[in-house]
């Protein structure tokens, strides 16, 4: 099925079917992740991280001498396949050598032009088909519309959203992204960030973009039921020992509700909710909008090391 734009790649992704960090300390990790919300297992040589919400894994952790990001998943479908890897090589992508860490017989394995590794396979579509809008708790008149502290329940993300990637070249890596895997630029904030979305619907922004000196990893978002679980989930995160991060505040672009507890590495996991939805077939009405007037509508001020690059070095 092809859903391209005039002018576009004709062929594209659906979905993150996973990720896959390289961390110091894996206890380190089960314990921040599992403090997060999600179900952490040993798996192989490392950890899977799943969601409450199914048995899919989002992500993997493996050990590794500093946090890095090891591999990025991506699903296509099936009557896609070859014609997406042919595409993705004709845009420039390199076949990942033999002997690349990581790499196993599952789908096809490239390099984009940051030397990250990418994984395109055939799968289920794990983006969401429509908008899910958060819940809202309003009381009625003699209801009281709070519990109390002590009977509040765990926050547990629901699926993963998108992640955010550092760059030495926003405008290289939107080009490749584009051609190669088929996404479309959703919006930029000026030369500071840029954010993409996949073609067949999907949330505001599966992948984003972070101007930086090298390449690096900076978040992974997972989606919560509406932005009284991102405030809890901050507070969760305070609780078990990650005061550090950004929140709860509003972005603008992707209008999500959001709170990033930093990890221990450097980097963050965000609380994401109601992040706008492009429906597949829409066209977005994608913008260049000035950093400074469009990263948060209302929040706390961003801390310094928020938009640090700690690969860099």
């Amino acid at each position: 099925m092809s859903w391209n734009l005039p002018g576009e790649s004709r062929y594209g992704i659906h979905s993150i079917d996973h990720f896959a960090l390289e961390v110091p300390s894996l206890a380190q990790a089960r314990h921040f992740f599992e403090a997060f919300g999600l179900d952490v297992s040993e798996e192989g040589a490392g950890l899977a991280l799943r969601a409450h919400a199914g048995p899919h894994v989002w992500a993997r952790l493996y050990q590794g001498p500093k946090k890095r990001l090891a591999y990025l998943s991506l699903s296509c479908y099936g009557d896609e396949y070859e014609a997406l890897c042919a595409q993705a090589l004709a845009a420039g992508a390199r076949a990942a050598p033999r002997g690349t860490p990581h790499v196993r017989g599952e789908g096809r394995w490239f390099l984009d032009p940051d030397g990250n590794l990418v994984q395109l396979k055939a799968g289920p579509k794990m983006t969401p088909g429509a908008m899910v809008h958060g819940a809202v708790r309003q009381a009625g008149p003699n209801e009281r519309g709070m519990c109390n502290r002590s009977a509040v329940p765990r926050v547990r993300p629901r699926r993963l959203s998108h992640v955010l990637l550092f760059t030495p070249d926003i405008d290289r890596a939107l080009g490749f992204w584009s051609d190669a895997f088929g996404l479309r630029l959703s919006d930029r904030g000026g030369d500071a960030v840029a954010f993409m979305h996949g073609r067949h619907g999907s949330d505001h922004h599966l992948v984003a973009f972070a101007a930086s000196s090298a390449p690096g990893w900076h978040h992974s978002a997972w989606d919560v039921d509406g932005i009284d679980e991102v405030g809890r989930g901050g507070e969760q995160m305070r609780e078990a020992g990650y005061a550090e991060g950004w929140g709860t505040g509003h972005h603008v672009l992707g209008s999500n509700f959001f709170h990033y507890v930093r990890d221990p590495w450097g980097s963050f996991a965000e609380y994401s909710a109601d992040i706008d939805y492009i429906p597949m077939g829409a066209k977005w009405p994608a913008g260049s909008h000035p950093a400074e007037d469009s990263l948060y509508q209302w929040g706390p001020p961003v801390p310094e090391y928020f938009i640090r690059n700690v690969e860099a070095g």
